[in-house]
C-alpha cells in the first residue's frame, strides 16, 4: 500500500497530461478533419513544456518512473493482440522473407548513418529500430533492453513522430510520380510508414486495396520486433550464458503470448479494439512521463544530428522498399 501511495502523485500528473493531450487531438480532428499530431506526441511535448518551466519534486519521481517503464512495457505486450499468424501467412513466403530482409538491412544502414553523424550508439539503435520497424513502439520496446537514457528516448521519438506525419502527407504524392499500382503502393506504405494508424491515413485516400495490403505488411514489420529484441538482449548481456528466461524481456514474451492467443482464436474479436485502445492510452501516459524526465536543452543539443539521421534513414528505407517491389515483380 505504501508503494502504491508513492506512485499516485507522479501517475496523476502523467494522467492529467494525457487527458489534455487526448483533448487536443480531438480538437485537431474537429477543426482539421484528422490528427496531424497524435495524442502520444502531444503528451511528449506537453511533458517537455512543463518540465522546461517546472521541475517535479521528489514525491512525483516514483510515479513518473513507473509510468515511463512498467506502463510502457505493458503497452508493448498488448500490441501482440494486433497480429495473427493467419494474417502473416497470407502474404506469401517471398514477401514475408523480403519484409524481414528490408527490416534487417534498414536497421544496419540506419545505425551506421547515425554513427556517421556522431550520435551515441544507444540513440543510434533507437533511431534505427524505430525507423525500420514500427516507430514509437519499437523505440519504446528497445529502450529498456539497451538501457537507453530518457533524453535519448524522447529525442528519437519526437523526431520520428514529426517525420512520420510528413510521410503520411507526402507519400501518396509518389503514386503518380512512380506509377505505382494499388498493391505496390500498399507494400511501400506498409514498409515505410511508422505506425499502423498512420498506414491507414496514408493508404485510405489511394484505395481500399492499398489499405488492406499496407496494413498487413505493416503488422508483419511489427512482428519483427521480437527477433530484433532477442538479438539485442543477447548482445547487451555480454558473451556469458544467460538463463532462458533472460533471453527475452518479459514484455516481449507477453507480446508473443498474445500473438499466439490471437492466432488460436482465444481472444474474442470484440476484445481487440478495447485492447488496442488500452495500449494506446498506456503508451500516451508513458510518453508524458518521458517528457517530464527530460530537459529541453539536452534534447536541443542533439536536435540537428538526430533530425538528419532520421531523415536519411527514412530515405534509405524507401529506396530498399522500392527495390523489393521491383525484385519481387509485385503488380
Amino acid at each position: 500500500m505504501r508503494r502504491f501511495k508513492s506512485l499516485v502523485p507522479g501517475l496523476a500528473l502523467c494522467g492529467l497530461i494525457t487527458i489534455i493531450a487526448v483533448g487536443l487531438q480531438k480538437v485537431e480532428v474537429y477543426f482539421a478533419g484528422q490528427a496531424y499530431l497524435e495524442a502520444l506526441v502531444l503528451a511528449i511535448l506537453l511533458g517537455l513544456g512543463l518540465r522546461a518551466v517546472w521541475a517535479p519534486g521528489e514525491r512525483f519521481h516514483p510515479g513518473i518512473g513507473f509510468a515511463g517503464k512498467i506502463l510502457l512495457e505493458t503497452a508493448v505486450v498488448l500490441l501482440g493482440a494486433a497480429v495473427s499468424a493467419h494474417t502473416v501467412l497470407a502474404l506469401g513466403a517471398w514477401l514475408l522473407a523480403g519484409i524481414a530482409l528490408v527490416v534487417g538491412i534498414s536497421i544496419f544502414a540506419s545505425f551506421f548513418i547515425c554513427r556517421a553523424l556522431a550520435l551515441p550508439a544507444r540513440m543510434a539503435l533507437l533511431v534505427a529500430c524505430g525507423n525500420s520497424i514500427c516507430g514509437n513502439s519499437a523505440i519504446a520496446a528497445v529502450a529498456p533492453v539497451i538501457g537507453a537514457e530518457a533524453k535519448d528516448i524522447t529525442a528519437a521519438i519526437a523526431f520520428t513522430a514529426v517525420l512520420g506525419v510528413l510521410v503520411v502527407l507526402l507519400l501518396p504524392l509518389l503514386v503518380p510520380v512512380l506509377m505505382l499500382s494499388l498493391t505496390q503502393y500498399g507494400v511501400l506504405a506498409g514498409l515505410t510508414v511508422y505506425a499502423v494508424p498512420q498506414v491507414l491515413a496514408a493508404t485510405l485516400p489511394i484505395g481500399a486495396l492499398s489499405n488492406q495490403v499496407g496494413t498487413v505488411v505493416k503488422l508483419v514489420r511489427v512482428l519483427m520486433l521480437g527477433p530484433v529484441i532477442l538479438v539485442l538482449s543477447l548482445f547487451f548481456r555480454g558473451r556469458g550464458r544467460p538463463a532462458w528466461h533472460e533471453l527475452l524481456p518479459w514484455f516481449i514474451l507477453g507480446f508473443l503470448g498474445l500473438l499466439a492467443l490471437r492466432s488460436l482464436g482465444v481472444i474474442p474479436v470484440g476484445m481487440l479494439a478495447p485492447i488496442k485502445q488500452v495500449a494506446a492510452m498506456l503508451t500516451t501516459v508513458s510518453m508524458a512521463a518521458l517528457g517530464l524526465g527530460v530537459e529541453l536543452r539536452s534534447v536541443a543539443q542533439a536536435g540537428v544530428r538526430v533530425c538528419a539521421a532520421v531523415t536519411l534513414s527514412l530515405v534509405v528505407l524507401g529506396g530498399i522498399s522500392l527495390a523489393l517491389i521491383r525484385v519481387l515483380h509485385i503488380t
